[in-house]
């Protein structure tokens, strides 16, 4: 049997496996038993990924948001290899192993002000439901029981547990598990290209971040000041597109919670580890949060971690005494997971990743503002290696696709189209269809130019089928 039709028979039977057993998340199960199937990537080196048919791709999504460092780097393997073979389980619950004490210690040293404190956890979505039970928990402790709403931006994504799902302002991934965890209020986001939809009356994108962030005051009085305990903020918000902060929007969140006595969590689940060229986005932009909740790229996703980081006032009802935190994870702070963590930071600084961020990210955007040509894109925005590309029907009135054309368009075209083309990167509609990139941090002018060309030929494609 030739090495071919090893490929295709071994294709073969995954596909039947995969449509018989498993369950993809985020996504619908009818492409397995109603196409050709799904998609199945069988290996990774540096900025690309292979099929099983052996096709290689631009992995212009870093997963999702997670290999920053790259794929194939042996030394991580190798890093997980090493302690698994030491020490390969041993929980944090009350013990405590090396390689959880040095990771914590690194990411204290790296995170900004008095962030000193680090609660591990295995993904996103649990270090976003830790800081809205340690908030509501904290306030308990310093007798503010009243305060525990939390204020979060519209469309934004916090993850899906069912805590984490009431900070989520995403209306169509909450309905069906209703009742949430009630609490969670919505505030404008960040997109300045759709201001005027969202009551701003005009002006430049600063004026723009104050009226937004003043939207956070006006929410918080409106629930009362006594009762609100938590902002969660994404330095970038991912959901709907890509929105970066304007230049003055996060000191005025913080004046304003600083004011109100309200605590400021950074979620960096995204954002963390490079994607903005810092260790942690709240750095880059000037802030300085009560908590970070960090995931992804802390281990460039070639072991699973996740944790929330603390700054000494939330901490310190907890130093002392008989108090304890009533929440924890098995696998939160894994020996394996953290030694990957840490051998991932030292890849960071030898290498020089995030440095490269931050001189390489005009040249990314300038390439992909070459698009603006097109008549199917609307902005381009974003900031470091994480841009948002906003689709539109109509540049000049900004008019955005209805339901049916969004379908067509995004889910029976585009993300087909550009898989084909040898791009994976993501066509999202969550809020205003957009597509997203944010590739490895190790890439350079050569795949910016690759990704432009591909995303061209793809986007003026998709123009004719409208």
């Amino acid at each position: 049997m030739s090495s071919e039709t090893q490929i295709n028979h071994d294709q073969a039977d995954l596909q039947a496996k995969a449509r018989d057993h498993l369950w993809m998340h985020f996504a619908r199960q009818s492409v397995m038993t109603e196409g050709p199937g799904v998609p199945i990537i069988v290996r990774g080196d540096g900025h690309h990924i292979w099929d099983a048919a052996g096709k290689r791709y631009i992995d212009g999504l870093a997963g999702l948001f997670v290999v920053n460092a790259g794929h194939g780097r042996r030394r991580l393997a190798q890093a997980a290899a090493a302690q698994a073979e030491q020490l390969a389980f041993f929980p944090i619950w009350s013990y405590a192993h090396p390689a959880a004490i040095e990771l914590a210690d690194r990411l204290a040293d790296l995170a900004p002000g008095d962030l000193n404190h680090v609660f591990f956890s295995t993904g996103g979505g649990e270090a976003v439901e830790t800081a809205f039970k340690l908030a509501k928990h904290y306030w308990k402790l310093v007798g503010r029981p009243l305060k525990h709403k939390v204020i979060s931006r519209a469309i934004a994504y916090h993850g899906t547990p069912q805590g984490a799902l009431a900070i989520t302002g995403l209306p169509g991934m909450k309905s069906m598990f209703e009742p949430v965890t009630p609490g969670g209020f919505r505030v404008p986001n960040t997109n300045y290209y759709r201001a005027a939809e969202m009551g701003f009356p005009g002006g430049t994108e600063e004026e723009f971040g104050l009226w937004a962030a003043n939207r956070i005051e006006e929410m918080i009085l409106f629930e009362g000041p006594e009762t609100v305990a938590a902002v969660f903020l994404e330095p970038v918000q991912n959901s709907g597109g890509c929105f970066p902060p304007p230049p003055g929007y996060f000191a005025r969140v913080r004046e304003i919670c600083d004011t109100y006595d309200v605590l400021l969590v950074s979620d960096e689940v995204i954002c963390a580890f490079g994607r903005i060229g810092e260790y942690f986005a709240s750095d880059a932009f000037g802030y300085q949060p009560d908590m970070i909740t960090f995931a992804k790229g802390v281990t460039s996703g070639y072991s699973p971690a996740g944790g929330t980081i603390v700054s000494d006032r939330v901490y310190e009802p907890f130093a002392t005494g008989t108090t304890s935190f009533p929440h924890g994870y098995t696998f939160g702070g894994h020996p394996v997971s953290a030694a990957v963590a840490l051998e991932n930071l030292a890849i960071f600084e030898e290498e020089g990743l995030n440095a490269h961020v931050r001189e390489n990210s005009p040249r990314f955007r300038a390439t992909l503002e070459k698009l603006s040509d097109l008549p199917i894109v609307g902005d381009v925005r974003g900031a470091g290696y994480f841009f948002g590309i906003e689709l539109v029907k109509d540049k000049a009135t900004r008019e955005t696709f209805d339901e049916d054309e969004s379908e067509r368009l995004l889910r029976g075209f585009l993300s087909k189209a550009l898989f084909d083309a040898g791009l994976y990167c993501r066509a999202d509609d969550r809020g205003d269809p957009v597509i997203q990139l944010a590739p490895p941090l190790t890439i350079g002018q050569t795949q910016f130019d690759e990704i432009e060309q591909i995303l061209r030929g793809v986007l003026s494609e998709a123009w004719t089928r409208l």
